[in-house]
């Protein structure tokens, strides 16, 4: 068995767990850090997520998943699939993202997971992309400064 290929990025920020969750899964502040996408869902278990967007003038359906879990202001969980991949679009090539908050004394740790690329199609190359795209850590600095701000 491979060994589980995860990325794992957490930030503290300096405002309670309700203010980061407003701006995970609200529309207007998405925009603001998902690379002007926003997520059309309802957020039911078992729903469907598309990350949609605009760029250079055309809407674009940049990620499409399903929500997986969701606990209101502790965690929320969705698989993601690229479809400008080149591997098909089945269920054992999603990924799943995992969003964890704990609130610590006015302040919330964040925690994002995403994995586990080992189980899908081009797994290597997948997480190899994202980690040298720092995987999480830029969006999460973008996220604290809009909640802190």
């Amino acid at each position: 068995m491979p060994k589980e290929m995860i990325i794992k990025n957490t930030v503290i920020i300096a405002a309670p767990a309700s203010k980061v969750w407003d701006a995970l899964v609200n529309p207007e502040h998405t925009k603001k850090y998902m690379f002007g996408c926003e997520p059309v869902t309802d957020w039911v278990p078992g729903s469907s997520i598309i990350w949609r967007g605009v760029f250079d003038g055309q809407e674009l359906v940049a990620v499409t998943g399903k929500v997986v879990s969701i606990d209101k202001g502790k965690t929320l969980a969705y698989t993601t699939f690229d479809p400008n991949g080149t591997y098909p679009d089945l269920p054992e090539n999603h990924l799943v993202v995992t969003y964890r908050l704990v609130e610590k004394g006015g302040s919330t740790e964040f925690t994002v997971t995403q994995g586990d690329y080992s189980s899908v199609a081009e797994g290597q190359k997948r997480y190899d992309d994202t980690m040298n795209e720092g995987g999480w850590a830029g969006i999460l600095e973008q996220i604290k400064g809009i909640v802190e701000a």
